[in-house]
């Protein structure tokens, strides 16, 4: 693994002046995939239009960076339709290859040596992890009890990687030296949270949370690598987990249907991303919105909601950190939101936006999802 640059950051090496040379030349483009048209939008930043849009597998979920940052793969998990597959990206062109097939690739990661990619094979509770080039198999690690596994981040020293587990309110631990399953952690429910279809800002907007377990969704490390921000659909914030001893310490509301997390260019804050509703399924123009955690106080400090209602999901930040740029998912829309100001606008794509890549982003490698850089 790359050696870490600041012990206190270890997203450093991803401020707006570290771009890699690997993607000089490549287009600056938002790619968008759209679950339920099977396609990806792409979208030229500059003019805030939908430049091109080409077919994909069947479902597209995420737009992933490959590890050496050469490669954008569409990972098209079918929907237990049994055809997935993966879509790679030339980011200097903006044009698709040929599709790879892979066994039920709801999401992708890369180990942080780059040998492995790790297909997230949410619906075989499986964890494939496969040459980063060719996508053929090495081998798998197995995760029975973690239903609905999907998305993840890594510890500061690469050693261990903690996945969520959608659909049992927990999060798994996995050590990749030793190629094993560590441990599991069910996550503690708050009190309250907030009432379904309701403004969070109106008056008792809030309810008895009566949900057994949440809804666990993006999770992502503390610059200084000590804890994990877990985002949950169900409990309506981001739980805290000390990851070395896999323990919960600590939970933060931030708005309905907590989903996406993306940490600002300088480190300091983490955007996160609230879909509006507690449904898998949601309705359009919900009570969504992005709330502005404080990586210093592990407060919340600026919540900024859609004008108009809105489905905001998964993303990331431009590569000079002036943007977020996010899917709204029940709307058919993609948003771009000041970072100083939260002010959005919003550009129409295809059926359901899901995890949508910003190109390029600044960092040395990447560990992959949207785009979880180091």
């Amino acid at each position: 693994m790359p050696p870490v640059v600041d012990a206190r950051n270890l997203y450093s090496e991803t401020g707006p002046t570290h771009l890699s040379a690997a993607v000089q030349g490549d287009l600056e483009r938002i790619y968008v995939p759209n679950l339920r048209s099977n396609d990806v939008s792409v979208i030229d930043p500059a003019t805030m239009k939908v430049v091109d849009t080409f077919k994909v597998g069947r479902s597209p979920q995420h737009v992933i960076p490959s590890w050496d940052l050469r490669t954008l793969w569409v990972a098209n998990n079918a929907e237990r339709h049994g055809d997935g597959s993966l879509t790679p990206i030339d980011p200097r062109t903006g044009k698709p290859g040929p599709n790879v097939t892979v066994d039920d690739p709801y999401n992708m990661y890369f180990t942080p040596d780059g040998k492995s990619a790790i297909v997230v094979a949410e619906a075989r509770h499986r964890l494939d992890f496969r040459d980063p080039h060719t996508m053929a198999m090495q081998y798998a690690i197995e995760v029975p009890q973690c239903g609905g596994i999907n998305h993840a981040d890594f510890s500061i020293d690469g050693r261990y990687v903690l996945f969520t587990c959608e659909f049992d309110g927990s999060v798994a631990k996995i050590d990749l030296v030793n190629r094993k399953v560590l441990g599991y952690l069910k996550l503690s429910m708050p009190s309250t949270r907030f009432r379904e279809g309701v403004d969070p800002t109106a008056p008792g907007a809030t309810e008895i949370c009566s949900a057994k377990k949440g809804m666990p969704q993006d999770i992502r490390s503390s610059p200084d690598g000590k804890r994990f921000y877990i985002a949950d659909m169900d409990a309506d914030g981001v739980h805290v987990v000390d990851g070395d001893n896999l323990k919960e310490i600590g939970f933060v509301p931030a708005g309905i249907g907590t989903h996406g997390l993306y940490p600002s260019r300088d480190g300091k804050y983490l955007y996160i991303a609230s879909r509006g509703t507690h449904r898998i399924h949601g309705k359009r123009k919900g009570p969504g919105s992005v709330a502005v955690l404080d990586f210093a106080t592990g407060k919340i400090v600026a919540n900024w909601p859609v004008p108009g209602g809105g489905s905001p999901d998964m993303g990331n930040v431009s590569a000079d950190g002036k943007w977020l740029w996010l899917s709204g998912r029940y709307d058919d829309v993609v948003y771009r939101i000041d970072t100083k100001t939260g002010d959005m606008q919003k550009v129409k794509v295809g059926g359901e936006p899901h995890g949508l890549t910003v190109w390029p982003q600044p960092g040395r490698y990447s560990l992959g999802h949207t785009g979880n850089l180091r």
